[in-house]
């Protein structure tokens, strides 16, 4: 310590032009740095939102969460995987690192998604957290009938193809996801010994459903000067449009 005072009050000037040198590239840079009332403290992350069916939290986390978890620690550039289970729910977070450009990790995790479907249970489907501030908060909104006069699959009916939307349509709204009540569902029971002997199979039914269930342009109707369009409508609406699909 001697020695530098010693050598800082034999070469006065040197220091003191070195002092200035720092106080001018320090200044410089302290107005080229980016200002932002809410700056980026966290890795750049996507975050994978599922909906699990009412399935208990264990389940959840041993049929949907880990097999996201193993598919996502594989993928290039993520540091870090960290993941929520709950009723119903399941989050997994991948972070990659600093940065990197969050469109290419979200096509990054879009692939490594579409290889972790064949491992999650039927009917379960991975969506990601669209593009959002890491201020953002999370508000859980829970519906339910006073009287018993609506039931669970009238309440989810409402959420699905009007409540959502709605909420959709505030601004600062990111994303809506439903979970929970009952959704609306015609469900197939096929009798095997007479499949067996029509020779009918599973995928001749799901084939018969899938082309049923659509609606087609007949093209135009010319009546006189008019000429009103034609329109086929093979939408299944009910059970009764099912059984004759």
């Amino acid at each position: 310590m001697n020695k530098l005072i010693e050598f800082s009050i034999q070469n006065r000037l040197f220091v003191v032009a070195l002092a200035l040198v720092v106080a001018v590239t320090g200044g410089y840079q302290a107005t080229q740095m980016p200002i932002d009332v809410l700056p980026d403290l966290n890795r750049p992350s996507v975050v994978v939102m599922t909906e699990a069916h009412a399935m208990v939290p264990q389940d959840v986390e041993q049929l949907v969460t880990l097999p996201l978890e193993r598919a996502l620690n594989g993928a290039s550039g993520v540091t870090r995987v960290r993941s929520q289970s709950g009723l119903g729910l399941s989050v997994v977070t991948a972070e990659f690192a600093w940065g990197t450009d969050v469109f290419r990790n979200r096509q990054i995790v879009q692939e490594k998604l579409q290889l972790a479907q064949g491992f999650l249970p039927e009917g379960i489907q991975p969506q990601m957290a669209p593009v959002s501030s890491i201020m953002g908060q999370v508000q859980m909104i829970g519906l339910y009938s006073e009287t018993d006069a609506h039931s669970l699959e009238q309440i989810r009916s409402l959420v699905d193809n009007d409540l959502r939307y709605r909420l959709m349509a505030v601004p600062g709204v990111a994303t809506v996801l439903v979970i929970g009540g009952a959704p609306q569902q015609l469900q197939v029971e096929m009798d095997a010994l007479r499949m067996r002997v029509y020779g009918v199979t599973v995928e001749d039914v799901a084939t018969a459903i899938r082309t049923s269930n659509r609606s087609a342009g007949g093209g135009f109707l010319e009546i006189g000067a008019a000429a009103p369009v034609v329109t086929v409508n093979g939408l299944l609406g009910n059970a009764d449009d099912l059984a004759d699909a």
